[in-house]
């Protein structure tokens, strides 16, 4: 019977289907035999079991790479519900020494401040980090050019150090982080209770450095952290001087009133975007615009529901409108002969002048 499916059992396997899977597969095919007989066929005739050789990448020099992933930690109470916790996992690829950065969220955010913390961890700024595909720092997955985040890579540009992500489902390209995950949720978190995240955090750096950084490594036979301090730490980059303000990134739209909204507050924009899409990118002092990678505006920050208004940034001759410049106008009168500048001065004499702009103009 099995040798009659042979051809088809062979595909199945090719497909990465388990023995047990074309078992149920060939039962409703009518064909009914023993798992270990099946088992035996598969391995023998079809190829399962059959594992890709693997060739062992040597390591870098000592204080080069540092390979970093996400690993799902498990179920952690928040407020009335259970939230999964993930940690945000650094292995230094020399040494293995590693540092472990407990969160909620994997936003672009929360991931610098992981990276913030594990610089300070580290003593230094690995030259070369290599991230898995998250979304926070690879927006766009390609094997050979793939895109960044715009945040994470300003980030990265400002600390020094290169981005080097692992190709689409190819966790063999960051094997040091890879397999540290479940040691990280088996030995760090499971059967542990935390009182808040910060108690996490706290809990996690002891355990790096006290636990993960002083048990023999398996394949070194060193402790990572003994060996980090001798062969590592003297060549990383140095620590920045200041935190890093963190950027967001958007793509407004210019109105027909020539401004963006950015986080509810209004900017202007050169009359000449108007209906084009521009690149807003706000820190926490100032609202920079960029137009097919060009500086064209920038704004101090404002607030919600305010707004920048730069005059220069409208048509000549409706910045009068828009600002209500009342002297501007009276000025605007005199250049067409003294009795219109008189005419106009008087209309705008009023406790509500702006009401007659559009009769002087």
């Amino acid at each position: 019977m099995l040798l009659a499916q042979e051809d088809q059992i062979t595909k199945w396997v090719d497909d990465g289907l388990t023995v047990v899977k074309i078992g149920i597969l060939l039962h409703r095919r009518g064909i009914e035999v023993p798992h270990r007989t099946l088992a035996r066929f598969a391995v023998e005739r079809c190829g399962a079991g059959r594992r890709k050789t693997t060739v062992r990448v040597d390591d870098p020099p000592p204080g080069i790479e540092c390979q970093v992933d996400f690993g799902r930690l498990g179920l952690v109470a928040d407020g009335e519900h259970r939230r999964v916790f993930w940690g945000l996992i650094f292995t230094a690829c020399y040494s293995r020494h590693q540092f472990v950065w407990p969160t909620f969220r994997q936003t672009t955010e929360e991931v610098i401040n992981g990276f913030e913390a594990a610089w300070w961890f580290f003593g230094g700024i690995f030259p070369v980090v290599i991230p898995d595909n998250m979304s926070s720092i690879v927006t766009e997955a390609e094997n050979t050019a793939p895109r960044f985040n715009d945040t994470f890579l300003e980030y990265a540009q400002a600390r020094g150090f290169v981005i080097d992500a692992a190709r689409v489902a190819t966790p063999t390209d960051k094997p040091r982080v890879e397999r540290v995950v479940p040691y990280v949720r088996n030995n760090f978190f499971a059967g542990e209770s935390f009182v808040d995240l910060t108690d996490c955090r706290e809990r996690a750096e002891t355990w790096c450095t006290q636990t993960a950084g002083m048990r023999i490594h398996g394949t070194t036979q060193c402790r990572p952290a003994e060996e980090f301090r001798l062969e590592e730490l003297g060549k990383l980059l140095a620590l920045p001087g200041t935190a890093f303000d963190i950027p967001r990134w958007s793509e407004p739209k210019v109105h027909r009133d020539f401004h963006v909204e950015v986080d509810k507050a209004l900017y202007s924009i050169p009359h000449q975007f108007i209906g084009r899409r521009v690149k807003a990118r706000r820190d926490s002092n100032t609202v920079k615009f960029y137009f097919r990678g060009e500086l064209i505006k920038v704004h101090p920050r404002k607030a919600p529901g305010q707004r920048s208004t730069d005059p220069a940034d409208y048509p000549t001759g409706k910045e009068i409108y828009a600002t209500r410049d009342v002297d501007a106008l009276k000025r605007l009168a005199a250049q067409h002969g003294e009795a219109i500048g008189r005419y106009g001065e008087a209309l705008l004499d009023t406790p509500l002048p702006w009401t007659k702009i559009r009769q002087v103009y």
